[in-house]
């Protein structure tokens, strides 16, 4: 019995044999997602590594280096998703590159690819879906039911083909030892989760007899406790408006006596054969058929644990993985047997019929025969049709089928019996040839060929040559479409020509392979439709299938001129130079066949560069084709003629023909054509000769060109010749023939608006054939000179010509900021100076009053313009230029010049102070001093230069600026003793201490000079300034920090007059002096005595007194060691703290008596110890 079992079993590989531990192939660390790739996680030789077997690939091992406690390959490409505690991650093995990476915030305890794209991840709450596309994390797709929570293992995980449905599988230790399972099937549209009491199950898509669309069912094992297993089938997702869901009533699964507590581990349907795989624990496989629910077939293919199972697409079966011993088994349907099998031993005739037919396979052929005559006998017309329809390889869909229906009477208000069976197999599929014939065969006897049509367009018949034949009787159409099916290329070629579609007889002629006798063809269509012929020869000329010279021949034969064109345009379109022959001959055809407007198009066009040219030119020039004669020759004598013919004829003169054709001409040519143009008819051919020489100019050259008219004395056409380029030329000559053109046809209009507009002309050229000319206007020679500063020559020019209304033109209207020169030339010119002023009245404020003065009083005639300005003044006018002119005219009549140069607000004081150096520096000083420190340099330097240091004392005093004294205190390094600089910086001091100083009534200026001398390192030159504010009694002789500055001052260079300043100043920091005095750098003890005493006799308390007197004493004793003189001076100043100084100095100099003395009467006994200490050491008790 054994060997009845339809089902193929074979080991397809060892998994330890290729080098993988038996303690890996286990759940969890060994996947197979599709039957392409089996990975297992290994970590058992201590290194971690990934082994991926690739099934597809004569089963190659590829190893990887990666510490991974899962990892499943994608169903269909390599990539691989590893999983390390809650840390995912997915590679593409071809690109050794990393995809994507996340860090899951719980455990995943069951994973496995549910697309190419996703991958699903159950936690212990929760299902995700995670896409390979993107950055995009894990999405949560529903939470785990109660009933699948803590103490369930998942085994499964599965995801409807429409996505929308999800199915999650696990099971749990029941008692007894039972396995209990729970599946959660969840609803991604509604959101709601049923619960289903079993283990396995999954989703699958199939055909269901009566319906064209497909069914997406569930299948599950359903075990409930105290009940025997069940298989539910049902349909979900269907929508209830499509019609009722296919459903299956529940079948109880065969489970064997031994074994009670087995439980499904996996279950997969086969898309190849819509039978349903479920797997048991213990090695149990069970076939059921999904469309009846059936079991077909139970076997123990294995004795160990079938812990991963996926489908074989080649196969239609699945493959499965043992635990431990890694056999990967693959499992199938044996096709041959089944249909026998499940006859013989199942005995269930109608379940192995329909699998039979649904399947098309063997078995069954004497079942449906004798299940067909069953039908007919019975008078079962429609059950006996669907049994032919559905027989095994379509054994009963005979020609004796087909007679058995058509003899078979009708029944009252039903189709024939035949029709019926025509109308089954139409709805199933394609009806074969024979079947097809014999429909044919009634329907056109009926005239219903619209039914052949429709069928024929939905391939719902096989064609035939003898189908063809059928139909070609009643519709060419249709059956050209049945020999073109059926290939039948003769047919098919006389259908084109019945239809008239020549264009597609090559075409398909050359598709086919078939080959047709074109030249007869052509001739005998071309006598009956020449319209058709000349499609079909094009076609056929395109498919290189006929000679163009033997289709020339047939259409001139038959004069068919339009058409031998037509065929022509097409055949040498190629262009290509074997066929300038044809070329030659088209042209020639339709210049000589009365058709040159054809002939004419062609040339237009360029379509042909291969045919005999100069042949071509004879015949346009001979058919009054003037333009394409010229074309295409080549001697200028034949140009020349052929130019002049067109030229003579208005009507064939075609202007932008000619302008074109002249630049295929060399530049020697071009004007050879245009002389002979000019000298045939200047008049009526001047027009189209300046246009060519116009948009050739830089081809022919413009020199050659404006010979060419002058040669003619053709003015006129020089200047329309010039005028077209001017505007563009920068060719000097271009711009003054232009001029001197318009000039001689008196369009002055262009003379004023080139010389107006124009950079490009030379203007001396212009300018002395302007004057020389001597226009009517003078416009234009003005625009001249006034761009090109020949103002004086244009004046000279009106002047002498007696045009001095234009002079005041010029200088109102045309230029008025260029009046100083012409007035300047008028003067020269001895004009009249009432016009001159009246000139200038004219032109008013537009006038530049610096440059009119410059001009005048070059000329010496500045009083000229005193009116001019003092009226301009008295208008209010505060132009620095109006002022300077009226301010120089003041300066040189001396008419009050210092009251101007003072209260005038507006002139330069910059101008006129360097016109008054020469006239009076006095008056520049006042001029410079005006510019308020802009003209100080000048100032400087004016005064210097003139010896007015008592001028440029007062002003340095005045003007307080640091900066400026030490341009005048400080000696330049290259000066020498009793150089000029040393000298005029001597009498700069002397005016500053003689005059300027003892001026000045404001401190600051006062304290700003001395700030400037010490600045400038001047210590003798301020010494002397000092005294001379200090010592001789001004009003700043008291100033302490001036008395301070000029004793420190000599103390530092002038030591011998220090002694004399502590004696005649008293209002100074004494103590503080004296300190400096002292110090070691100066050694000024006397003084410093001096000031000490001094101070100490003033001083107001006697503290004070006392302090001074000791600091006087510490310079007698300290300083000079003159103890004599120090004894007198502690006598005169009788105090104790003097007598206590002088007291420690003499003991420290030895003099023990004296020093006992002092301490006595100083009333010091402090320094007791040391006083007898020296008295032993002297011995002098």
């Amino acid at each position: 019995m054994a060997q009845q079992i339809p089902l193929t079993f074979s080991e397809v590989l060892n998994l330890p044999s290729l080098g993988v531990s038996a303690n890996a192939i286990k759940f969890g660390s060994c996947a197979m997602e599709s039957d392409a790739f089996v990975s297992v996680c290994d970590g058992s030789s201590g290194q971690p590594q990934v082994f991926i077997v690739d099934l597809k690939n004569g089963n190659q091992v590829m190893k990887r280096p990666m510490s991974a406690e899962a990892a499943i390959m994608n169903p269909v490409s390599k990539i691989l998703a590893l999983r390390a505690g809650q840390q995912l991650q997915i590679f593409n093995l071809e690109l050794r590159a990393k995809m994507k990476s996340h860090q899951m915030p719980e455990a995943v305890v069951f994973w496995r690819w549910v697309s190419p794209s996703t991958i699903a991840l159950v936690t212990p709450t929760a299902v995700f879906h995670w896409s390979t596309e993107g950055s995009s994390a894990p999405a949560k797709v529903f939470d785990r039911h109660a009933q699948l929570g803590e103490g369930t293992q998942v085994i499964n995980y599965q995801v409807s083909p429409d996505e929308k449905w999800c199915l999650l599988m696990g099971i749990s230790q029941g008692g007894a030892g039972v396995i209990k399972g729970a599946m959660q099937l969840y609803s991604r549209d509604k959101s709601v989760s049923q619960t289903l009491q079993g283990h396995a199950g999954c989703f699958h898509t199939m055909s269901v007899p009566g319906r064209t669309d497909k069914a997406q069912v569930l299948c599950f094992q359903e075990k409930k406790e105290g009940q025997p297993a069940k298989l539910f089938v049902m349909e979900v997702g269907r929508d209830a408006s499509a019609g009722a869901a296919f459903r299956l009533a529940p079948v109880p699964i065969p489970v064997p006596g031994d074994a009670q507590n087995d439980f499904p581990v996996s279950m997969l349907a086969s898309p190849k054969h819509d039978i349903l795989y479920m797997v048991s624990k213990m090695g149990y496989l069970y076939l059921f058929d999904c469309l009846s629910g059936k079991a077909l077939c139970r076997a123990r293919i294995t004795t160990d644990t079938v812990f991963v199972t996926c489908p074989q697409t080649s196969t239609g079966g699945i493959l499965g993985v043992t635990a431990r011993k890694g056999q990967l088994l693959q499992v199938s349907v044996n096709e041959q047997t089944l249909v026998p099998y499940v006859v013989s031993t199942l005995r269930d005739t109608q379940l192995g019929i329909a699998l039979a037919g649904r399947l098309g396979l063997p078995g069954a052929d004497d079942l449906y025969a004798q299940e067909f005559q069953r039908q007919l006998a019975a008078g079962d017309v429609s059950g006996a049709a669907k049994t032919a329809a559905d027989s095994p390889n379509g054994m009963l869909r005979t020609a004796e089928t087909i007679q058995r229906f058509q003899g078979l009477p009708g029944q009252p208000g039903q189709p024939q019996p035949v029709f019926q069976y025509f109308h089954l197999l139409l709805e199933r599929g394609k009806l074969n040839s024979l079947e097809s014939m014999e429909l044919a065969k009634p329907v056109i006897a009926q005239g219903r060929t619209q039914f052949l049509e429709k069928w024929l367009t939905e391939d719902k018949l096989e064609c035939s040559e003898q189908l063809g034949d059928l139909v070609v009787q009643s519709d060419v159409n249709m059956a050209l479409s049945v020999y073109l099916r059926a290939n039948v290329p003769e047919k098919a070629v006389n259908c084109f020509l019945q239809r008239g579609e020549y264009d597609k007889i090559a075409a398909y002629a050359a598709k086919v392979g078939y080959r047709c006798d074109y030249g007869v063809m052509l001739g005998n269509l071309a006598r009956q439709n020449p319209a058709g012929a000349l499609d079909f020869a094009k076609q056929l000329s395109a498919g290189s299938l006929v000679d163009p010279n033997a289709v020339v021949e047939i259409f001139m034969g038959l004069n068919r001129i339009q058409e031998t064109t037509a065929f022509l345009l097409e055949a040498l379109k190629g262009n290509k130079p074997e066929e300038g022959y044809l070329q030659t001959k088209l042209l020639e055809i339709n210049l000589r066949g009365g058709s040159p407007q054809v002939a004419d198009a062609i040339l237009q066009n360029a379509m042909f560069t291969h045919y005999d040219r100069q042949y071509v030119a004879k015949l346009c020039e001979s058919c009054g084709l003037s333009q394409r004669a010229l074309e295409h020759y080549t001697d200028t004598d034949d140009i020349k003629r052929s130019l002049l013919a067109m030229c003579a004829n208005p009507q064939q003169l075609n202007p932008e023909f000619v302008l074109s054709y002249f630049g295929s001409l060399s530049p020697e040519a071009s004007l050879d054509c245009l002389r002979e143009l000019l000298q045939r008819n200047m008049r009526g051919n001047m027009q189209i000769v300046t246009q060519v020489a116009a948009k050739y100019n830089e081809q022919i050259g413009a020199e050659p060109l404006v010979e060419l008219f002058e040669g003619f004395k053709c003015y006129e056409g020089l200047f329309y010749y010039l005028g077209q380029i001017v505007n563009f030329s920068q060719d000097a000559l271009v711009h003054f023939k232009y001029i001197e053109a318009a000039a001689k046809c008196q369009q002055f209009k262009e003379v004023e608006r080139v010389c107006r507009d124009s950079t490009v002309y030379d203007p001396e050229t212009v300018k002395q054939f302007l004057m020389d000319a001597k226009l009517p206007d003078p416009r234009p020679l003005i625009h001249v000179c006034d761009r090109h500063d020949f103002v004086e020559e244009m004046t000279s020019y009106l002047h002498s010509n007696q045009l001095q209304k234009y002079i005041e033109v010029y200088c109102n209207k045309v230029s008025p900021q260029k009046t100083p020169l012409v007035v300047g030339k008028l003067l020269d010119l001895d004009a009249n100076e009432d016009f001159v002023r009246g000139l200038l009245n004219s032109v008013g404020h537009a006038c530049p009053v610096e440059e009119l003065v410059e001009q005048v009083e070059r000329r010496n005639r500045l009083r000229l313009l005193q009116p001019w300005l003092e009226a301009r003044i008295a208008t209010g006018n505060q132009e620095v230029g109006t002022h300077n002119a009226i301010g120089k005219i003041y300066v040189t009549l001396n008419r009050d010049p210092v009251s101007f140069l003072t209260n005038d607000q507006w002139y330069d004081p910059a101008v006129l102070g360097k016109y008054c150096e020469k006239l009076d520096p006095s008056l520049a000083f006042i001029a410079y001093k005006r510019a308020g420190g802009a003209c100080d340099q000048d100032l400087i330097r004016v005064t210097t230069a003139n010896g007015l240091f008592k001028d440029q004392a007062r002003y340095l005093v005045e003007k307080q600026d640091l900066e400026l004294w030490a341009t005048v205190l400080t000696p330049p390094e290259e000066e020498q003793p009793g150089d000029q600089s040393e000298q005029n910086r001597r009498s700069l001091i002397d005016q500053v201490v003689q005059t300027a100083l003892p001026e000045t009534r404001d401190p600051d200026h006062v304290s700003t000079t001395v700030k400037a001398f010490m600045a400038a390192d001047l210590p003798h030159e301020l010494i002397e300034l000092l005294e001379r504010i200090v010592l001789q009694g001004s009003d700043f002789s008291d100033n302490k920090n001036l008395q301070n500055l000029l004793i420190l001052t000599a103390i530092k260079a002038d030591k011998e007059r220090v002694m004399e300043y502590i004696n005649r100043l008293d209002n100074f920091d004494g103590p503080e002096i004296a300190k400096i005095a002292i110090s070691d750098q100066y050694g000024m003890y006397e003084e410093g005595f001096v000031i000490y005493t001094k101070f100490a006799k003033a001083a107001s308390k006697p503290d004070e007194a006392t302090e001074l007197n000791v600091l006087a004493m510490g310079v007698l004793v300290g300083d000079l060691k003159a103890m004599e003189r120090a004894a007198e001076f502690a006598e005169r100043a009788d105090d104790k703290a003097v007598w206590s100084r002088l007291a420690k100095a003499q003991l420290a100099e030895g003099l023990l008596a004296p020093a006992i003395a002092s301490y006595l009467k100083a009333d010091d006994h402090k320094d007791w110890p040391e006083v007898v200490s020296a008295a032993e050491g002297a011995d002098s008790y």
